[in-house]
């Protein structure tokens, strides 16, 4: 059987995270395309929103002709190893918002994290100031729900960052988060990091680890 980097046929199914499917970005979206865009490279953000948009249409999974898919891209129709759609296909995986799954299967994330911050550093100085600003509520009295959910997201941030749980509340504070919620939505991040790594060995958690 062929690899997933020699593969005619690969089959995409999705990459399920309760927590980032919840409160990540859309591939599609603006975020991604500001942040994600300089880390991932214009042609892994590409095949992202044509997988995940292959998973709305199929959420059980596809097989992806990936000779086809380059054209698509217009990347060529080169398949090797070393071929642009390849190499595309491998940076997804090392920037975890892909992962192997068998020889040739290829699991999906169908929301991406906030950036890491490890990820982030790259950024030219400008984009890390602007991402700074993206974490502040544009609406200066949200109500209950949204606080909450903004905190969660900003709690899910540091978990993709890999910071120990003792930095959580403080930062959350520092960015602007009442300190009810930034205790509320690190009890409520690391409960679920705990409930994913019970339940899936293999499973996703929230968000790569820094």
């Amino acid at each position: 059987m062929r690899s997933l980097s020699e593969a005619d046929l690969v089959r995409i199914v999705a990459w399920p995270d309760p927590v980032v499917d919840r409160l990540g970005y859309d591939p599609r979206s603006l975020y991604v395309e500001t942040y994600w865009l300089g880390i991932l490279g214009p042609t892994s953000t590409w095949l992202m929103r044509r997988l995940v948009a292959g998973l709305e249409e199929h959420p059980s999974g596809f097989d992806l002709d990936a000779t086809e898919a380059a054209l698509a891209l217009g990347l060529g129709d080169r398949s090797g190893r070393n071929s642009p759609f390849r190499r595309a296909m491998a940076r997804c995986v090392k920037f975890e918002v892909a992962r192997h799954e068998g020889l040739a299967m290829l699991a999906v994330r169908r929301r991406l994290p906030p950036l890491p911050q490890r990820y982030l550093v790259r950024l030219p100085l400008t984009l890390q100031d602007r991402h700074r600003h993206w974490l502040v509520p544009s609406r200066r009295s949200p109500s209950i729900e949204e606080a909450r959910g903004h905190a969660r997201r900003l709690a899910l941030g540091l978990a993709a960052s890999g910071e120990e749980r003792d930095v959580f509340e403080p930062q959350l504070v520092r960015w602007g988060v009442h300190p009810a919620l930034a205790h509320e939505a690190t009890r409520w991040v690391w409960a679920l990091h705990n409930q994913i790594d019970g339940a899936t060995p293999r499973g996703a958690r929230p968000g790569p680890a820094g």
